[in-house]
Formats: C-alpha cells, sequence, structure tokens
C-alpha cells in the first residue's frame, strides 16, 4: 500500500527505501533495516509491534504511530483465535515514541488526538492470562495440587469462563475426572511442556507405535510457521511449498519438510533454497530433542510406524476429535460441535485436492477475514466415534440393520408358518372332534385369536430404518467416554461449578 501510495505522487517524489520488518520474516531480510540506505535515498521501515521493544534501529529520526495493533484473543466459547486491531496503551504509545531520537533528535506524529491519548488509552495492556487458552495453565496448577482454581490468587485474574472452559476440554480429554481433580494421564499430560492436545496425543503416538512421528509432528507446530514468502517471490515459493504437501494432512505436510530436511544433513542451503526459515528449523530440532528425552526418561517407547500413515492420522484424532468439522461445501465445512462455518486456509495441502475430505480435524481456529481452520487432516469418521464418544456416534445404515434382522424375521415367519399349519391340524381335529360332541366352537375361535394376536405383536415390533449409514453429533455428551468420565457437557457456568465440584 505505501508504495502504491508513492507511485500516485509520481517522479516529483523523492526516493524511498521500504524495508518491512514482523517477527516471521526470515533474518536475512530482517538485518536489511540495519544497513544503510542508498545515496539520495530515505529508509522507511514498515513494523509491527516487534518494533517497540525488541529492536533498536540507529538513525531513526521520525516515527509515525497508528495507534492501533494486533492482539491475539482467544475466545472461549467457540475455542478460537482472532487477530483483533485494538488500540494500543499509554505504555505502548510511549515505547514507540521512545524509538525516534535514540542517536539524535527525533520526532514523533500520532494519529490521534492527545484528548484521546490520556482518556481513552489504558495505562498497560490487556495481560496475556486474560486473553489466551489456559488449558496449559490450568493443567500446572491440578499438577501442582490446586483444588479450587476459581478462588486461585492470581496476580491478574483470568475471566471465570476461561478457567471453566479450559477445565472443561481438559476433561473432554481425559485430564480431569468428575470432580475436577486430575487424573493419572492428566499426570503424565503434565510432565510435557505442550498444550494439552499436544501432550495427549504423544502419549496416545507411543501406544499406537508412532510416537517418534508425531514427536516430530508436535515440535514443528511450536513454530508459527517454517515457510516463508518473500515479496517480489510468491510463486517460486508457493511452487517450493507444493512440492511438500502430503494429501490430505497438513500435519504429514510438516513431518515431510523434517524428514527431508533431515535427509540432506539439516542444510541451511537446503532451507534457502526451499523458502524454509532456517531459525525455525533450529528450534523445531531442538524441542524435538528435548521431548524426546522427556520420554526416554519415562520409559516411553520410541518408534516410528514408517509409511503407516495412517495410524499417525488416528493418532492426531485422538486429541483434536473435538475440533472436527464435516464438508458442507467447496473448501466450506462446519464446526460439528457448535455448528459455526469454517474453511480452509489457503496454505493449506487440502486446499488445492480436488475434492474435500468429508471430515477433518484442525489444529487451530483463526478469525481473520474468515474463520480459517490451521494445520488441518482429514480423519475416518469412524475414529471420531472412537476416540470422542462423548459427542460422536455411528449411526447404523439399512443394508446393516437388515443384515442383523434378517435370520431373525426368518426366524419369526417360520414360527408363523408352524404356527399356522398346527392351526389347520388343530382346526381339523377340532372339527372331527365337534362331530363327535366332544368339543364346543367357542374353544376354537380362542385359539385361534390368540395365535393371530401374538402374530401382529411380532410383526410390529420389525421395524427398519431406511436413512443412511453417517456419523452423527450427540446433542448432549455420552457419561460414557474412554476416559470413564462422567459429564453433561453443559456449558453454563453454574453446571459447570457443579459438576468439578467447585
Amino acid at each position: 500500500p505505501v508504495e502504491e501510495r508513492i507511485n500516485h505522487l509520481g517522479p516529483q517524489a523523492p526516493p524511498l527505501t521500504l524495508l518491512p520488518i514482523y517477527s516471521q520474516l526470515p533474518s536475512d531480510i530482517q538485518a536489511k533495516i540495519f544497513g544503510k540506505a542508498d545515496n539520495g535515498s530515505r529508509k522507511c521501515i514498515i513494523a509491527t509491534n516487534i518494533a517497540e521493544t525488541s529492536l533498536a534501529v540507529d538513525g531513526i529520526l521520525y516515527v509515525i504511530d497508528t495507534g492501533y495493533c494486533k492482539l491475539k484473543v482467544y475466545n472461549p466459547r467457540v475455542g478460537m483465535d482472532s487477530l483483533q486491531v485494538t488500540p494500543i496503551s499509554k505504555a505502548n504509545a510511549n515505547q514507540r515514541s521512545g524509538r525516534a531520537g535514540r542517536t539524535g533528535p527525533g520526532r514523533c506524529y500520532r494519529l490521534y488526538t492527545e484528548s484521546a491519548f490520556k482518556y481513552e488509552l489504558m495505562d498497560n495492556n490487556i495481560p496475556e492470562i486474560q486473553r489466551t487458552n489456559l488449558g496449559n495453565v490450568v493443567l500446572n496448577l491440578k499438577s501442582m495440587g490446586v483444588k479450587n482454581l476459581l478462588d486461585f490468587d492470581f496476580m491478574d485474574p483470568p475471566p471465570q469462563d476461561n478457567i471453566l472452559n479450559s477445565m472443561y476440554q481438559l476433561w473432554v480429554l481425559g485430564a480431569l475426572d468428575d470432580q475436577g481433580q486430575i487424573t493419572p494421564l492428566g499426570k503424565r499430560m503434565s510432565e510435557f511442556p505442550l498444550d494439552p492436545p499436544l501432550s495427549k496425543m504423544v502419549i496416545v503416538a507411543e501406544q499406537l507405535g508412532c510416537g517418534q512421528d508425531i514427536v516430530t509432528i508436535v515440535s514443528m507446530l511450536s513454530m508459527p510457521s517454517v515457510f516463508y514468502r518473500p515479496k517480489g517471490a510468491e510463486e517460486e515459493s508457493d511452487a517450493s511449498r507444493e512440492k511438500f504437501f502430503v494429501p490430505e494432512s497438513d500435519h504429514l505436510t510438516l513431518l515431510h519438510v523434517y524428514q527431508q530436511w533431515k535427509i540432506n544433513n539439516y542444510s541451511s542451503q537446503w532451507c534457502a533454497e526451499h523458502y524454509i526459515h532456517i531459525k525455525a528449523m533450529r528450534k523445531v530440532r531442538e524441542v524435538r530433542g528435548q521431548l524426546l528425552d522427556i520420554m526416554v526418561q519415562h520409559d516411553m517407547k520410541v518408534e516410528s510406524c514408517g509409511s503407516n500413515w495412517d495410524i499417525i492420522r488416528k493418532a492426531i484424532t485422538s486429541s483434536y476429535f473435538h475440533h472436527s468439522a464435516k464438508i458442507k461445501g467447496i473448501g466450506e465445512y462446519v464446526n460439528m460441535r457448535n455448528g459455526m462455518p469454517c474453511f480452509l486456509h489457503p496454505t493449506s495441502a487440502l486446499y488445492g485436492l480436488g475434492y474435500a475430505p468429508d471430515y477433518i480435524v484442525y489444529h487451530e481456529l483463526v478469525m481473520t477475514s474468515k474463520e480459517y481452520m490451521q494445520i488441518v487432516t482429514a480423519v475416518d469418521p469412524n475414529w471420531l466415534a472412537e476416540m470422542g464418544p462423548m459427542f460422536f456416534s455411528i449411526k447404523k445404515s439399512l443394508k446393516d440393520k437388515k443384515r442383523k434382522l434378517d435370520p431373525i424375521k426368518d426366524k419369526i415367519n417360520d414360527n408363523i408358518n408352524n404356527n399356522n399349519n398346527n392351526n389347520n391340524i388343530d382346526n381339523s381335529n377340532i372339527i372331527n372332534a365337534k362331530e363327535k360332541g366332544t368339543i364346543k366352537v367357542n374353544q376354537t375361535s380362542t385359539t385361534t385369536t390368540t395365535t393371530t394376536n401374538t402374530t401382529t405383536n411380532i410383526n410390529n415390533n420389525i421395524n427398519f430404518d431406511n436413512k443412511k449409514s453417517s456419523l452423527i453429533t450427540n446433542s448432549t455428551p455420552s457419561t460414557n467416554n474412554s476416559n470413564n468420565n462422567n459429564s453433561s457437557g453443559n456449558k453454563s457456568n453454574t453446571k459447570k461449578i457443579k459438576r468439578f465440584g467447585l
């Protein structure tokens, strides 16, 4: 946008060297902001709030403060992170003005009034604990023996909804019991410095025999993104990314990237050629080593399933069955728990497929211009019913029901035929007996009526469902799940407090 404005000014505008700076920019491109501008050109740095405290660039004479920043805010009711443009605080404004004139006279231009600065801006930012998912915080506190989190003395108390929602999510994963106390599985999950779904994924993967592969995927997920898309090379970087795509899974795509980097001896040159952050990959390797050490310390098996990637996808489902969606249209899905529409991100490996899988799970849901699902994997609906029975069940098809009921129906028909044959024999005997005067006619009528009523009742109990087989979402979570948890799933604060014994 800045370049477009400069082009509109025409040739009379003085030369301007535009340099971006943000956290996901490769380090070699970030380093350009510290260099000198070309002769006769003015250096202009377009920065996010990373430039407030993390960087100190010499020679900055002017700062233009828009008064806004983007913050990642977690919505506990829908389980979604959203990037919201929010006003900065007075502390932010002072930090921004301090960037100007560090080595000489400088000036800061604020694009808001002095009155807004004094009376509308908050003194400080909203603490991060009040706007993020508290799953890991709650699990760690529970592992330390804290029983009542609602009365815990936080320095900056988070909203009660955030705490209750995090406890509910931990119950769903099997980390907490009905009384809100930590379970043996929760204890094992707390040993890993990961978000609860990721730590459970590692534990389940060890049981399925793919722990080494899942640890690699989890380590890759610890980085916001390992790919970058430099300006002027968008098509080349997109084409390079597509080379690593594994159909139907972004998680497996990340595993593929790491495996290829390992095959190429962890080469920096290889990363540069494929538009991959070398620093991010080195951090991934470091995190992976730490997680493998934890597994070894707890006598967990570290195995790879090789090319049997269905096992890996099943392990992923075990931790993200509550982050599932069903196909609605091309690129559009519906969240299976709350019915909210959500979309495949354009960078997903599933986005360019010729078809869309019916059921998927996702790592996180982020609201930008749309509700985008990030890091998506296609799954078998039977896995959802197996791993999340409190939410899903399989509805039997007509064919399956007929297969089970046909033997019963045949047996019933045989009984009916036998009864009819017996009735015919009895009738002939009755007629003979009547002629001899040894039996009355009304006894025959009673016997015949009883047989007819029995046949009618049996036939009324045969009921065939003509609907197709499908995965159905239970309106109320079942009280029986794989972790022997019992809960109604009602998200009202009163019922949650009662369920967790608070």
